[in-house]
Parts: C-alpha cells; structure tokens; sequence
C-alpha cells in the first residue's frame, strides 16, 4: 500500500507528465494501484516505429527508494518481464537520487535502450531482429489487457492500421482477379473460334458426303 508521501508525490508527477509530457515517453499509474506505472516508448533508429510497453513498480517508500523497472514488449535490447539493471532502478539504491522522476526514469532508460551497453536484463541481437520486433510491437502490445486498458489511443491506431491492411490486401486480390479474367478472355475467345471452325468444317464434309449420296 502506498504511503501519504509515495502518494502525494507520484500524483504530482503524473499531473506533471500531462503538461509537459516527454518526446516519445507515455506514461500512466494503474487506477487501482497509483504504485504500478505502465509506460510505452516510440522507437527511433533500429527501433523506429515501434511502440514499447513496460512497467515501473514503486516501493510504498518512494521517492525515498527506487522502482523495479521492467520492459514487457519483445524489443530485442531487454529480456522481456525480468527487473532490469539500471542505475535509477532498485539494483541500486545507492545511486538513487530521491529528485529523479517518472520522466527522468523514463527519460534514463530511453537513453539506455538506444545505447549498446551490456546490463544485467539486456540480451544482444541483430539489428534486422530489432527491425523485426519493432514492425510486430504494437500488435503484440494490443494482445495485453493492462495495455489496451492505459493505452486506448495506441489500440485505436493499431485497429486502424489492420483495417488499411485488410482494405489493401483485399484491393490486391481484386486486381490479381481482374487480371486473370483480362486475361482469361482472350483465351476462351480463341478456343471458341477454334471450335467454331471445326464445327463448320465437319458440316461441310457432312454436306459433301450427302451431297454425293443424292
């Protein structure tokens, strides 16, 4: 349960966040629970147009003490729902600062996140991986109920993008139709000549035959 203090000051923060949110940083407390944060970051360079979701737990002594911080979107730099090693999260209480934020948190592991620093909870894969993970992001994140729940903004652009896919792929299977039958045409058009000179042809020799029985 949080205190009075971990209360007043993540309020505080969060009326903060809305004013002056951070560049690519989302972050909202549960309704339930002011104590667990869930956070989505926008993705640049190797990560660009990814969406990802984690969470920071805080201790009811905050800002006395740090949070867990934790990444839940496969993103190709952090293990997945595994407490991170960061220097503002609970592996090191004797590097928090009570001063740090929400934002500075968010906005320390943003920085992190782009750099190549190994950290106990980082894993390495390629490039083309993070690629990868960055395109599959915001589908995955919409397969989690606590997401959809803090982000109805982010599901609404992810319906939204399978509707353009959907609308896409059917206008591609429309035209690959109408090709087939452009081209169908022509084909049906001459095998029906072809068997219309046969025809005539076998009438003519039917004719001859009886002509000469006469």
């Amino acid at each position: 349960m949080a205190s009075a203090m971990a209360t007043k000051r993540l309020r505080k923060e969060y009326i903060a966040l809305q004013k002056s949110p951070e560049v690519n940083i989302e972050a909202v407390p549960l309704e339930k629970n002011i104590l667990e944060w869930h956070y989505v970051l926008r993705g640049i360079g190797v990560y660009e147009g990814g969406y990802y979701h984690g969470k920071l737990v805080f201790p009811p002594e905050y800002p006395m003490k740090p949070p867990a911080v934790y990444m839940i979107t496969p993103n190709g730099r952090f293990q997945t729902n595994k407490r991170l090693c960061l220097s503002m999260s609970d592996y090191h209480p004797e590097t928090w600062n009570p001063m740090w934020s929400v934002s500075s948190i968010l906005a320390g592991l943003y920085s992190f996140m782009n750099e190549s620093t190994p950290t106990l909870g980082s894993i390495v894969t390629s490039d083309g991986q993070k690629r990868k993970f960055a395109l599959m992001s915001l589908e995955e994140n919409c397969k989690n109920a606590t997401f959809v729940q803090c982000f109805p903004d982010l599901v609404a652009k992810q319906e939204e993008l399978a509707r353009q896919q959907e609308q896409s792929t059917t206008s591609v299977l429309t035209l690959s139709y109408d090709s087939e039958q452009k081209f169908a045409l022509p084909k049906y058009l001459a095998e029906l000549r072809y068997w219309i000179a046969a025809g005539v042809a076998l009438l003519a020799v039917v004719m001859g035959v009886l002509f000469m029985q006469l």
